[in-house]
C-alpha cells in the first residue's frame, strides 16, 4: 500500500479512536461537579448578560423615540449616522440603524471575539426593532431638554449594553481597532469620527442642529462614563490564587492575553497569619474583556482575591496583538 495512504488511514483511525473515547469517558464525582458549577456559572453569567442588554436596549429605545426621533434631533456615532441618513433619504431608522452597523459587527467579530460580535449584533437587531414597534410617548418638544434627558437615556442604553458584553453603537468597536493599530486613545478617535458626523450634519441640515447634536453626545458620552466608568480605558487586574497555573494558563491559551507574574507572600487571610510563597499574576484587558475573565476565574478558583484598576493607555504586549477565542 502507499506509504502517504498508509499515514492518511493511521490518522483518521487515531481520530476516530480519540472520539471514541471521548464519548464513553466516565467523569469522576469530582470533575462532574466541577463541570456542573462551571455551567451555571457559565448560565448566570448569560442570563445577567441578556437582562443589562435588554435593559439598556429599551432605555436607548426610550432616548429615541421619547426625544430625539419626534423633535428631527441627530446624535453621534453609529445612531448619529444613522439618524442623518435617515433624514435625507427618507428611509426607515431601524433599516438603517441595522444597516449602519453591520461593518462594526463584522470587524467586532475579527477584532474581539464571536460572542461579543453576536451579542451586539442581537442588541442593535433589538433596537431596531423596539423603535419600529414599541409606542414610547413623546415626552417633551423643548430642545434643551430634547438634547440632555435624549442624551441621557441613550448613553444609559449604551452602558448598559457595554456591561452586558456588547455594544448598541459600533463605532466603539471601530475606534478599539484603530488604537489597537495606531495607538491613538480610543476617546480621540470616536472625538474625531464624531466631529466629521457633526460637521455632515451643520451642512446638510442646519448649524443648530449641529449644536444640539453636540450637547445630545456630550451628555451621552458622560452618561456611558457614569455607567462603565469609560469603554475607553483598559483594566489592569492582579489575580492571587493557589491555581495560578490554572488561571495564568486561561488567560494565555483562552483569552489569548498576555501576563506578569510576580512572587510573593501570603499574609493574614480567613485562617489567619500564614506565610506561604506565591505567585501573583498581572495582566491588562479592555473593559469589553473583563466580565469573560472574571467568568473564567470563578471557574477555576471562586475564592481567588482579584483587585481591578483602570487604566487609561497601553503600547506594546499582546493586548493589541491577539483576539479572544
Amino acid at each position: 500500500m502507499n506509504s502517504y495512504l498508509k499515514q492518511v488511514i493511521s490518522r483518521r483511525n487515531n481520530k476516530h479512536s480519540r472520539q471514541h473515547t471521548d464519548e464513553t469517558k466516565t467523569y469522576s464525582p469530582y470533575e462532574s461537579a466541577k463541570k456542573f458549577r462551571q455551567l451555571k456559572i457559565w448560565v448566570r453569567r448569560l442570563v445577567a448578560d441578556f437582562f443589562l442588554i435588554v435593559l439598556g436596549v429599551l432605555s436607548a429605545g426610550f432616548g429615541l423615540k421619547g426625544f430625539l426621533l419626534p423633535n428631527n434631533f441627530i446624535d453621534g456615532g453609529a445612531v448619529g449616522i444613522s439618524l442623518l441618513l435617515s433624514k435625507l433619504s427618507g428611509i426607515s431608522f431601524s433599516v438603517l440603524l441595522v444597516a449602519v452597523n453591520i461593518p462594526f459587527i463584522v470587524l467586532g467579530y475579527w477584532s474581539i471575539s464571536k460572542e461579543f460580535a453576536l451579542k451586539t449584533a442581537l442588541a442593535i437587531l433589538s433596537l431596531a426593532i423596539v423603535v419600529a414597534l414599541v409606542p414610547y410617548p413623546h415626552i417633551t418638544a423643548d430642545k434643551s431638554l430634547v438634547a440632555v434627558f435624549g442624551g441621557f437615556f441613550i448613553g444609559g442604553g449604551i452602558g448598559l449594553a457595554v456591561r452586558g458584553g456588547g455594544v448598541i453603537d459600533g463605532t466603539e468597536v471601530l475606534a478599539i481597532n484603530i488604537n489597537r493599530k495606531l495607538g491613538i486613545t480610543i476617546g480621540d478617535i470616536i472625538l474625531i469620527l464624531n466631529i466629521i458626523i457633526f460637521y455632515f450634519a451643520a451642512w446638510l441640515l442646519s448649524t443648530e442642529t449641529a449644536l444640539y447634536a453636540i450637547l445630545t453626545y456630550l451628555t451621552a458620552s458622560k452618561t456611558v462614563d457614569f455607567f462603565i466608568e469609560g469603554i475607553e480605558e483598559y483594566t489592569g487586574v492582579t489575580i492571587i490564587s493557589i491555581k495560578y497555573d490554572e488561571i495564568r494558563d486561561m488567560i494565555t491559551e483562552k483569552m489569548g492575553r498576555g501576563l506578569t507574574i510576580y512572587k510573593g507572600e501570603r499574609g493574614f487571610g480567613k485562617s489567619g497569619h500564614r506565610t506561604i510563597e506565591i505567585k501573583i499574576i498581572y495582566t491588562v484587558l479592555t473593559r469589553l474583556e473583563v466580565s469573560k475573565l472574571k467568568t473564567e476565574i470563578e471557574k477555576i478558583d471562586p475564592e481567588a482575591f482579584v483587585v481591578m484598576n483602570s487604566i487609561k493607555d497601553t503600547r506594546g504586549g499582546m493586548i493589541k496583538k491577539r483576539r479572544l477565542k
